[in-house]
């Protein structure tokens, strides 16, 4: 009898033991997804070219300080903002949309506070100055003609966009009204131009709604071939040349 009741003890202790270990990497992965990186997918063409759907990547999320939205669920324990840094223009930022304060969504950040922002036949005017841009080719984007375009901003980034040959009737995505960018918002641009729900439609991102900074694509699968979640498709779908992917602007200095 005694035997079977140290062998019991034993069990319980290493039982514990297990729990409380679990306990702890679990905390440990909700810290470091909180405060340190976040993986998100792309489900949406709206950053073409330089987000394909299938990309898997790393969002810092201490970048531009921390909010609830830093947290799983967005958890109402972090006050406003903390430990606040301005995003630079020409980053991509994932941030909650204004809509709901609950939906992933994914831009460039283009207009900074106080700034004016306007769209003229496709061109970009930020603070009353015509950007920097310069046509690299033309490209197929599904069954569209694209333009792909090297846009320079007035802080020497740059990035590549997808412009469509061929408007939308009825959808002018090549024009947008002049504005200033109030204090804490920010104004975001999908890279495929004609084809992102952006401020120029869901409005500006309030500070607060910032989630983190894009850094890198770790690994990516065409989807119209496999995905990640199937391993047995893993070879096929991969996309060899999109393994470890900055997604941070060039600088143009």
């Amino acid at each position: 009898m005694k035997n079977i009741f140290f062998k019991e003890k034993n069990i319980d202790s290493k039982y514990k033991k297990n729990l409380i270990s679990l306990f702890y990497a679990i905390l440990a992965a909700l810290l470091i997804r909180s405060f340190c990186y976040e993986p998100f997918s792309i489900p949406s063409g709206s950053m073409y070219p330089n987000l394909k759907v299938g990309d898997y990547l790393f969002v810092s999320k201490f970048s531009y300080g921390f909010s609830k939205h830093s947290l799983p669920f967005s958890i109402p324990i972090i006050p406003g903002r903390i430990f606040s840094k301005e995003p630079k223009r020409g980053e991509i930022v994932v941030f909650k949309t204004p809509e709901d304060n609950r939906t992933d969504y994914i831009k460039r950040v283009i207009g900074l506070p106080g700034d004016t922002i306007e769209l003229k036949d496709n061109i970009l005017y930020i603070n009353e100055k015509k950007i920097e841009f310069e046509k690299i080719s033309n490209e197929k984007y599904k069954s569209f003609d694209v333009s792909r375009i090297k846009e320079v901003l007035p802080n020497n980034l740059s990035y590549e966009v997808y412009e469509f040959e061929k408007t939308f009737v009825g959808l002018n995505t090549n024009n947008f009204n002049k504005i200033i960018i109030p204090e804490d918002k920010f104004f975001v641009l999908g890279d495929n131009r004609d084809n992102s729900q952006d401020s120029r439609f869901i409005g500006m991102i309030p500070r607060e709604n910032l989630v983190g900074r894009a850094e890198i694509v770790l690994i990516s699968f065409d989807t119209e071939i496999g995905s990640f979640f199937k391993i047995w498709t893993w070879f096929a779908a991969l996309r060899k040349d999109r393994f470890i992917v900055s997604l941070l602007p060039k600088d143009e200095k």
